[in-house]
């Protein structure tokens, strides 16, 4: 159920929507009490209710919330309010890479300073033991200043926790030979 302008989750406001991806849909918010707009990612209702699916809803947060890199979204909390379960993140004005794209191609300069920019955040997502898993032009954000930021970490792996010996490691948190994750045309 989308929500629409004016409805409150807790302190945010929401203003207006921003898009829909395979675990959510976002909104650009204010967050009435720092008096700031963020982005607020909300997971579908029925999604809420799968405890597999929502288990991966909140590690995307733990995720995020161990990068600190200036070429990944950085996010605020993850939270809950009358039934309704998102995460709030750095609002990043601008458009994503798969907009921007002309036909014929970007110019050789601007493919490598994004694909810098892109190895930049990646190789500090991987020293965190990180694997984006899902990395394609529509979950890349290009800022009205330029900026490159790699959002949507909602089918990263943790391969250290995978790794690990833990008794609480759900079958998600493998990856297996020959299975698919993302989108596969990228």
């Amino acid at each position: 159920m989308p929500l629409t302008s004016g409805t409150k989750l807790g302190r945010y406001e929401i203003q207006s929507p921003l898009g829909v991806g395979g675990m959510g849909e976002v909104y650009r918010a204010t967050d009435t009490k720092l008096g700031r707009d963020i982005a607020l990612k909300v997971l579908p209702a029925e999604m809420a209710e799968d405890p597999e699916r929502l288990g991966r809803f909140r590690r995307e947060a733990k995720t995020l919330a161990q990068l600190d890199h200036p070429n990944i979204v950085t996010i605020h909390s993850v939270e809950d309010a009358d039934g309704i379960h998102f995460l709030t993140m750095q609002l990043v004005e601008g458009l994503p890479l798969d907009r921007l794209i002309p036909p014929g191609g970007q110019p050789v300069e601007q493919i490598v300073e994004i694909a810098s920019a892109l190895g930049d955040a990646l190789a500090a997502a991987h020293e965190k033991g990180i694997v984006h898993r899902d990395l394609k032009p529509a979950n890349v954000m290009i800022s009205t200043a330029g900026r490159v930021k790699v959002l949507d970490f909602g089918l990263s792996k943790d391969i250290r926790a995978a790794n690990s010996s833990d008794a609480t490691m759900t079958s998600d948190s493998r990856t297996q030979l020959g299975v698919v994750m993302g989108t596969p045309a990228y």
